[in-house]
């Protein structure tokens, strides 16, 4: 999570292929207050509007959506929107089909590029059952129980992610391969990082969709790119990640190249991660920050660490769902493969940043990012609190490279293994009676299914 305080850095150059604005990318009201159907409505009109998109997520966390013209946007803004659940992946039987479609009306934006002079505007929405209940298996749904968990306790999670992703050339019938456009490394430029064009321009298209983006850059591998964008409560966080990937994946598509979230694409190069940087919040303050501890980590924060470590193993999972995810989490790279802290290295599960004060957070580097933004962020704030809840206290951080300890020292940290892979993974995750309530037994047995 960037350190809010910091100023936001100057624009990015522009590519050739600058998406325009086609009006105002999101309404926010003052104090919080959700737009009003009305306020959207105008804002569709201004924008020149001609098809809305209602988005949401499966359980894998694939973006779907139904889309509806002006005629029926007054009804799509009332939740009167149907669809037919048993048509995707885990979610209804074709009994129990009819399902709704709630928007949230704080979502809603103008995509920022414009086919044939009509404007397309999106809203992301919860999926409710006919009679309007929250669907047990929309994936939004099980944050948002997590969240309300997080308030009764008195706390607002605040988090933020460094999204990574790979581009690769296409052949010429379109399918992909995993040849680069360039051959840059880690902080590359051009010439070669030719990359920069298509990233820039991702950069100009998030901007417009009122991303507050505060870094992009080339990271190790060939063709693998960056993009950090400014820490927001964990929900937007959820929904910014899923308009992320679907912006990524359609600039680069502008450019004749594919984009892929794949943890390991390339055998022997650096995979890509999702490392996600965490804070809980009391009102303004954040609790994580103690100015009186010599670490300046407060109690909150160590229970926090300690429950992500007590169920790291059981929602591995999750947060990183498929068989290609557990070819990065291998030794020799900056991936983790083991259950540990730390406030000065990189090796293990979790990193806390040291002495940054009112900015203290927490870094898991575990999730990559074909995880479901949703379920992802939502098991690692349960386990948090469930944490600070019973107070659990981590073990000893590891400041020193872990795969240079002994077996002894090892024993001494109570340092595990992450799972070798997704068989193991999904063993552990069913297992646990704790990750099913967080889950939902819903969600949970799809998650099962799935893998």
């Amino acid at each position: 999570m960037p350190d809010s305080a910091k100023k936001r850095p100057a624009s990015a150059g522009r590519g050739d292929v600058r998406p325009a604005r086609t009006g105002t990318p999101g309404l926010h009201a003052a104090g919080g207050v959700e737009p009003t159907r009305e306020a959207v409505l105008e804002a569709l009109k201004q924008a020149n509007v001609h098809f809305l998109r209602l988005q949401f997520c499966d359980v894998m966390g694939i973006i779907k959506n139904v889309e509806v013209p002006q005629g029926q946007f007054e009804k799509a803004l009332a939740g009167e929107v149907m669809f037919d659940g048993s048509a995707i992946e885990g979610f209804v039987r074709i009994e129990e089909s009819d399902m709704r479609l709630q928007p949230d009306l704080n979502t809603f934006a103008v995509f920022p590029w414009v086919a044939s002079g009509k404007g397309v505007a999106r809203l992301i929405c919860d999926v409710h059952t006919a009679d309007g209940r929250p669907f047990a298996g929309d994936p939004r749904w099980v944050l948002r129980r997590q969240i309300e968990q997080a308030e009764r306790l008195g706390f607002r999670l605040e988090a933020g992610v460094e999204a990574e992703f790979f581009l690769f050339q296409r052949r010429e019938d379109g399918s992909p391969t995993v040849f680069t456009p360039d051959a840059g490394g880690y902080f590359d430029l051009t010439p070669v990082d030719v990359g920069e064009v298509v990233r820039r321009d991702i950069v100009s298209a998030l901007d417009a969709l009122g991303f507050d983006v505060e870094t992009a850059h080339h990271e190790v591998a060939p063709g693998q790119h960056e993009i950090d964008f400014r820490h927001e409560d964990v929900l937007t966080t959820a929904d910014r990640l899923t308009t992320f990937k679907f912006v990524v994946r359609s600039i680069a598509a502008q450019h004749g190249l594919h984009a892929t979230f794949m943890p390991k694409p390339i055998n022997g190069q650096a995979g890509s991660g999702l490392h996600t940087h965490q804070a809980l919040y009391r009102g303004e303050e954040n609790a994580f920050y103690d100015p009186s501890d010599p670490e300046e980590m407060s109690a909150v924060l160590r229970h926090y660490v300690g429950g992500l470590l007590r169920h790291a193993r059981s929602f591995t999972a999750v947060t990183n769902p498929l068989v290609n995810s557990y070819k990065r989490l291998v030794s020799g790279y900056e991936a983790p493969v083991n259950v540990a802290w730390s406030q000065q290295n990189r090796s293990p599960l979790i990193r806390v940043p040291g002495r940054q004060g009112a900015q203290t957070r927490v870094e898991v580097r575990l999730p990559d990012p074909s995880a479901n933004p949703y379920l992802a962020l939502a098991v690692q704030l349960a386990a948090g609190l469930d944490g600070i809840r019973r107070k659990v206290e981590p073990p000893e951080p590891v400041n020193k490279d872990i795969q240079e300890l002994s077996v002894r020292e090892r024993r001494r940290h109570r340092i595990q293994q992450l799972p070798r892979d997704l068989g193991e993974a999904l063993d552990q995750l069913r297992r646990s009676a704790f990750m099913r309530e967080v889950l939902g037994d819903h969600v949970f047995q799809q998650v099962l299914n799935a893998g």
